[in-house]
């Protein structure tokens, strides 16, 4: 049965229903492509480390497999990218920011498969993953500096008067950018599965009125593969200036500018 909204495709539905007194533990489509997502993340590393060493235990191969290549190319971009943007203790957001990327491009791209379900395109799940970020980077700001953290409000050699001025929009400036981090991924995505479901519905229509007589319905279907590959491209590029714009968070929070 085909979707006839563009907006269905991001409703959350229960498929296998759990309930314990007032307690919901219901196994819904987001959760369920979650678990996919593991998998497939799961699969790949073990296809990647199917080797014994000495000890063994998996470990990666000598001269590496497409799979283990994959890996090594996307965690040698995180490392250059936090290298390049955290001037201070870059190495111990590693791990973190690696989880990240992986879990933001590995939920983005199989959002792209028909009938999948894209849980970054739930506001829900990018200001989880942008609030949450943004407590950790004040954590550690505040850890680390005391209370100079809040001279990120106030620039330096600012005048009295002048301060009165920059504090509020400082501020308003500072506690605005989880919520845009969240809302770009959002957005996004959400926009860009809608247009692809827009111009799906537009393409099986033209081939419904041509009865297959005609190539009228080649157009919209041309029109769709290029939109496929630019959600591709989507994909990707928000998950880097997702990962990006934290790694500045990050450097702001170690050296307050």
């Amino acid at each position: 049965m085909l979707i006839l909204s563009p907006l269905e495709q991001f409703q959350i539905v229960s498929l296998f229903s759990i309930k314990l007194g007032k307690l919901d533990f219901s196994i819904t489509n987001s959760l369920l492509i979650s678990i996919i997502t593991l998998v497939c993340f799961s699969s790949i590393i073990y296809l990647s480390s199917s080797s014994k060493n000495l000890a063994n235990k998996p470990s990666f191969f000598f001269v590496p497999n497409p799979w283990q290549i994959l890996i090594e190319s996307v965690y040698e971009l995180i490392t250059q990218l936090i290298s390049d943007l955290i001037s201070t203790r870059s190495e111990r957001y590693f791990p973190f920011i690696s989880v990240l990327f992986t879990y933001i491009l590995f939920h983005n791209l199989i959002g792209l498969i028909p009938y999948s379900f894209t849980t970054t395109s739930h506001l829900v799940i990018t200001f989880t993953l942008s609030f949450s970020t943004f407590i950790g980077i004040n954590i550690i700001c505040f850890k680390k500096h005391n209370i100079h953290m809040f001279s990120l409000f106030l620039p330096a050699n600012t005048t009295f008067f002048l301060a009165i001025l920059l504090v509020p929009i400082e501020f308003i400036s500072y506690i605005s950018k989880p919520i845009s981090l969240g809302v770009r991924l959002f957005i996004n995505l959400m926009a860009g599965h809608s247009l692809l479901k827009v111009i799906v519905g537009f393409s099986w229509s033209m081939v419904l009125l041509e009865n297959f007589q005609s190539l009228g319905f080649v157009i919209p279907l041309f029109i769709l593969v290029l939109l496929m590959g630019l959600e591709l491209g989507v994909a990707l590029i928000q998950t880097y200036v997702f990962v990006t714009l934290v790694c500045i968070y990050l450097n702001e929070g170690e050296i307050l500018h």
